[in-house]
């Protein structure tokens, strides 16, 4: 297990966004920490009321957001305007070519999410969106798929051979996670505190593991856990 703590990661403040970085991005770069397999990024951003990212490109990427606080909107060049709040997983792929842009929708509340992308199988694909709704309950003290690439158990489709699971945990009792030992995981705390085999994590940190078969969780102090389950080959 490699652990990456929260305080490690690089940060980026512009006044209306304050990042945290788990991996190199934008003017922040540390060799030693590029991505994690198939997996670049790992953005915890922080908007002001009414600010956001004006409309930008991307190409050949698998961008997820995932909402912890707040809402998002969303717009894009091929037609799709949303809002995403907790609970909710919006995919985006970049493919040949899109623009969008993502402001917080509020004039008076913050917004936090974790802005994360993956490198596709392949390249030139087809530029799309989907987003889904989990209900809380289906995410609560269990790890619930909600990104793959089959779009298996009513997850977003990932164009890539990764398994993303979401669970909130709390108490002392344990919660395990079978993983075929030939693929690797990344685990991101996205807030709260709890035991990953036996290492303390709390909101922020996120952790590297290959060679494993079971992640065991114990020991939640109101915990939203992210985990990435991948094969390792970009």
């Amino acid at each position: 297990m490699n652990i990456r703590r929260s305080h490690e990661r690089g940060v980026a403040n512009f006044g209306w966004l304050h990042s945290k970085h788990t991996f190199s991005f934008g003017h922040y770069f540390d060799p030693a920490h590029m991505g994690f397999g198939p997996l670049r990024v790992i953005n915890q951003d922080q908007v002001t009321p009414g600010a956001g990212f004006d409309t930008h490109g991307h190409s050949d990427m698998e961008i997820i957001s995932y909402v912890v606080s707040g809402a998002l909107e969303h717009k894009d060049s091929i037609g799709n305007g949303s809002v995403i709040v907790p609970g909710e997983l919006q995919r985006m792929t970049a493919g040949t070519g899109i623009r969008h842009s993502e402001y917080n929708q509020s004039r008076t509340e913050g917004v936090e999410f974790l802005q994360i992308w993956i490198y596709p199988e392949q390249k030139g694909l087809k530029p799309g969106y989907e987003q889904k709704a989990f209900a809380p309950e289906s995410m609560t003290g269990v790890f619930r798929l909600i990104g793959s690439r089959d779009g298996s158990q009513d997850s977003v489709t990932i164009h890539q051979d990764v398994n993303l699971y979401a669970a909130r945990l709390n108490g002392a009792e344990s919660v395990s996670l079978d993983i075929d030992p030939q693929r690797g995981v990344w685990v991101q705390v996205v807030k709260g505190s709890v035991a990953l085999n036996g290492e303390a994590l709390t909101g922020g940190d996120g952790a590297g593991l290959e060679n494993v078969s079971q992640l065991t969780f114990a020991n939640a102090d109101n915990a939203e856990v992210l985990v990435f389950d991948m094969k390792m080959q970009a």
